[in-house]
């Protein structure tokens, strides 16, 4: 490709935080918010006939959504470089909003099932930065004039559209809950003078409830029938795996199902041995240990030190994930505060007294 931003390329990405953040002047707005999307992140590269749909980890979809290639060429510029999300719009419950598994459902080996999918799941895909037009690197652009650009390059689809924003915090609080109906999970805060700066957590995301994409190391056997009784979870601390937790609560169906999905991925014959339970010493602390490829999203309450202080609860697999992208910067961090703080007369109470 002859383009000024040219594949593999990692997207910038979010950090978490729990509330939408003010704009320090209205004269002034420092923030775009957006709303988050519920998709795959991709970055479409296209240079005349050759498309690339480059996902979060480098790798291209364009096997897999053979429409979107065929949509690239009919709705893009010739030569551009677009940041945003592969989505699936389907009706549900009379109302057109985002449907992951049907998403999910689209990364497949086979040929035949793929163009199938392509007909019964079609995607489409919303843009939210311009990176490149023509000879143009815009990387080091400020976002404003990179919006400005990105809406002149985007028609009214029928593939490919730009993504809604708004400087006023007061309509992205209202997108928060409002757009959560139709698919999304959050608000996306960016910099109207910040630059693209790809694999850096630069922007700011606040999401419906805590959640993170961690790495399955291994399972524990259902004591009563031939299942998975747990999950155990990971997340890399540098070139570490560390465990941090697990997830439980299965049906008896989904026990049985993801026995059959995780015994091929077996490390080898021999148990491991975890960390002992903190409420029962007693508990027999092995599991099988498994290769670390599959990443799942889980939701989480709250972090004790590098561990989940309870057990996870399982949201959904993440097939466009590398397992050694889930690390612990994706992670809210909690607030720092000493015990004698938060009690009567203590710093809290002074704050606010």
């Amino acid at each position: 490709m002859r383009l000024p931003v040219r594949p593999p390329l990692k997207p910038m990405l979010a950090k978490a935080a729990a509330a939408v953040p003010e704009q320090p002047s209205d004269d002034e707005p420092v923030w775009l918010y957006e709303p988050k999307w519920d998709g795959f992140r991709t970055i479409v590269f296209r240079d005349g006939d050759d498309v690339v749909l480059g996902s979060r980890n480098t790798k291209d979809l364009g096997r897999y959504f053979p429409e979107m290639v065929e949509a690239v060429k009919a709705e893009l510029p010739e030569r551009c470089v677009v940041d945003g999300e592969l989505v699936v719009p389907r009706e549900i419950d009379g109302r057109i909003r985002l449907d992951w598994e049907a998403l999910s459902s689209r990364i497949h080996p086979a040929e035949s099932r793929i163009r199938m999918l392509a007909e019964e799941f079609p995607a489409k895909f919303v843009g939210f930065d311009l990176l490149a037009i023509d000879d143009e690197d815009l990387t080091e652009t400020p976002l404003r004039q990179r919006r400005e650009r990105l809406l002149e390059i985007i028609g009214d689809g029928p593939s490919i559209h730009t993504t809604v924003a708004t400087m006023d915090p007061g309509t992205a609080l209202r997108w928060f809950s409002e757009f959560e109906g139709a698919g999304l999970d959050g608000v996306i805060a960016k910099r109207l003078g910040g630059r693209y700066v790809p694999d850096k957590r630069e922007m700011v995301k606040v999401k419906h409830a805590r959640t993170a994409d961690v790495v399955v190391l291994g399972y524990r056997m259902h004591k009563n029938i031939h299942g998975i009784g747990s999950m155990l979870l990971g997340l890399y601390d540098g070139d570490e795996l560390r465990m941090i937790g697990g997830a439980a609560a299965f049906t008896e169906a989904k026990r049985k199902q993801y026995l059959e999905e995780l015994e091929p991925l077996r490390a080898g014959d021999e148990l491991a041995t975890g960390e002992v339970n903190r409420w029962r010493s007693s508990a027999d602390a092995s599991f099988v240990p498994l290769r670390p490829e599959l990443v799942v999203e889980v939701a989480y309450d709250q972090m004790e030190g590098a561990r989940l202080r309870h057990a996870a609860r399982f949201v959904r697999w993440r097939p466009d994930r590398e397992p050694r992208s889930c690390t612990y910067d994706q992670l809210e961090v909690p607030v720092n505060y000493d015990f004698a703080d938060v009690l009567a007369g203590g710093a809290a109470e002074e704050a606010h007294g």
